[in-house]
């Protein structure tokens, strides 16, 4: 079997309503989606976690691909990835999430080749069910979705999910620059959802040390599961973590500073990020060797979910649900997607390799807003449009 051509396609996939967070508003996802093609007629699905990622795919990795064995992935890995001390020595890294986004459908083609589900290549199912949060944040109303910019109808968005989808883990960002608007955010959450509800925050690195010691002390006693990146650097949640019980997470997968350091506790990663689904289960192997907890990433399309479901089924370190965008996505481009939880869980697909199909009339749609539209910016700042968000370091 070879590569005979990869298809690039670059998408919008908006969302109702967008939210806040640290950089301005985020109005939904820009992607490229991945078809790898071979000479015995499968066809494999990969998605890149940015559009910009697609056009090295395009200029780069998909050149260097065609003729190659796609169930060889060192091979597939060796023609388009420099060894990791050059891409450390350059702080290039680019053709590493290029690849991992490739890598996505040299898997699936693996698992329609042998039909079976990926999760069944990785080893087995240890779960089928798979935990996902819902998600908050302040969002202002568009076209009768969203509005919710305060504390009561954050709690009341919260409550709804609870009783149409039997919502309990819940994550969000509450980023508008008021630290006594989180602290009084999270005391109203807790006190309607109730003490068995999860509550996650994410902060996109918007506190200085100094006010995130007060906002964790004053939250603290409001049993919070995790607070993501609560300050810029692994050393100022080093410091933090003498002051607070709270674990921490960061997007940042960077495992030897945070064993070094003690914190934080968490990787919430994208696996194109990390390199591909091989990559990501070394990462994760190494996470469960130095104690250190791991988690999917949040506003990916049906195609990386997939991912995500299947490599947390064959996971049994993978506890913590994963975050998740879904209710506020309007589409997708696979197939009956989005995905969307119900009773905190989604079912890990049962077809070969991810198990999901491309939507055509979908992928026409998504892919006329990008070239109609370019790609969405998630650094709009609505009160001086064309500038980034600067929030202060309280």
């Amino acid at each position: 079997m070879k590569i005979t051509d990869i298809k690039v396609t670059h998408v919008n996939v908006p969302f109702d309503a967008p939210f806040y967070w640290s950089a301005g508003l985020y109005p939904g996802a820009s992607k490229s989606i991945i078809e790898v093609f071979t000479d015995e007629g499968v066809v494999g699905l990969g998605e890149a976690p940015w559009w910009h990622f697609g056009e090295i795919i395009k200029e780069e990795i998909a050149p260097a691909l065609i003729g190659a064995d796609p169930l060889d992935l060192a091979d597939c890995e060796a023609r388009c990835v420099p060894p990791y001390q050059i891409t450390a020595n350059t702080g290039e890294n680019a053709a590493t999430v290029a690849f991992g986004a490739v890598e996505l459908a040299l898997w699936d083609i693996r698992g329609k080749v042998f039909d079976m589900p990926l999760y069944k290549l990785l080893g087995g199912a240890v779960r089928k069910d798979i935990p996902f949060t819902e998600y908050f944040a302040f969002r202002p109303e568009q076209n009768g979705a969203g509005g919710e910019m305060s504390p009561e109808a954050i709690t009341e968005y919260c409550l709804k999910m609870r009783e149409e989808h039997g919502s309990t883990f819940f994550e969000g960002k509450l980023i508008l620059g008021d630290p006594n608007l989180e602290i009084k955010t999270v005391k109203m959450m807790r006190e309607a959802l109730g003490d068995e509800a999860m509550i996650r925050l994410d902060s996109n690195m918007q506190w200085s040390l100094t006010t995130a010691r007060w906002v964790l002390r004053e939250i603290e006693q409001y049993n919070i599961r995790n607070y993501e990146d609560p300050v810029a650097t692994f050393e100022e949640m080093a410091e933090l973590r003498k002051h607070s019980i709270i674990p921490f997470s960061t997007h940042i997968p960077d495992l030897r500073r945070a064993v070094d350091l003690g914190a934080p506790d968490y990787f919430v990663c994208n696996f194109a990020a990390l390199g591909g689904i091989s990559n990501t289960m070394k990462f994760i192997a190494a996470c469960e060797a130095m104690g250190k907890g791991f988690w999917c990433y949040s506003n990916d399309l049906g195609i990386m979910t997939s991912a995500y479901l299947h490599v947390v089924a064959a996971t049994p370190w993978i506890t913590e649900p994963s975050q998740s965008l879904f209710r506020w996505q309007i589409g997708d481009v696979i197939e009956e997607g989005p995905f969307r939880q119900t009773n905190n869980v989604i079912p890990v697909p049962e077809g070969a390799g991810l198990g999901v199909k491309l939507c055509a009339e979908s992928m026409k749609r998504w892919a006329k807003d990008f070239e109609d539209n370019g790609p969405m910016s998630h650094f709009y700042d609505p009160k001086n449009p064309g500038r980034y968000r600067k929030l202060p370091l309280n």
